[in-house]
This record gives structure tokens, sequence and C-alpha cells, in this order.
């Protein structure tokens, strides 16, 4: 078993193409003995964006803080704190910070996956 202190894990910013004011703090991963999913922690600026795309595994997601869009190619969902968001597999989807204050979201996914690093 494990105690991760979030505080201790630095933000660091979503490299891939398409994301604006994205941050990524893995909680959870492989390196920590975690064989199935890997925890992490996403903060979106107001106006920004994760990179639009797809894969092979879902998305298990839960928001902490903010409010936001949840947008894929032809559908859009808004959210708030408090709820919870499925993507399925191969669903192409971004998450919109659509507030003005910061939003943070926590993410599981697949741990063997690398996905808006």
């Amino acid at each position: 078993m494990k105690v991760i202190t979030a505080d201790a894990v630095p933000f660091q910013p979503v490299v891939t193409e398409g994301a604006q004011g994205a941050f990524i703090k893995e909680l959870i991963t492989d390196r920590d003995g975690a064989p199935t999913f890997a925890m992490r922690l996403f903060e979106i600026l107001p106006g920004g964006n994760t990179p639009l795309h797809s894969h092979p595994w879902e998305h298990e997601v839960f928001i902490l803080s903010g409010r936001g869009e949840l947008r894929g190619e032809t559908q859009m969902h808004p959210f708030s704190a408090g709820d919870a968001v499925f993507v399925p597999p191969n669903e192409t989807h971004t998450f919109v910070n659509t507030g003005e204050t910061p939003l943070r979201l926590l993410c599981m996914i697949p741990v063997q996956q690398s996905c808006c690093r």
C-alpha cells in the first residue's frame, strides 16, 4: 500500500499537439506498482483544453472543481464539479474549460497507455 501526497507531485504541461493551458500530475502509475490503472490529475486554465484525440481505451473522469465541456466530433456535454464522466474507447474527445477558474479533474486510464502528456 502507498499514500501519495498530491502536492508533492509537480504539474507538467501537456505537450500533446492541440493542448492549450493544460497541465498533468501523474499521481499513481506503474512506477508506483499499480499494474492495471493510472490516476492522473489535470488542471486546465480558463479557456484551455486538452488535445482533441481518440484512443482504443476508455476514460473514467471525476470533476473536482470548475466547469467545462466534453466535446467530440458531433456532441458536447457540459459538466461541473462533482460530475463523473465516461469516455468510451475510440471516441474523439477534448475537455474544455468554459469557466473563469481552473478546471481540475481526476482521470483514470489503463496503466500501459500514454495520452495527454
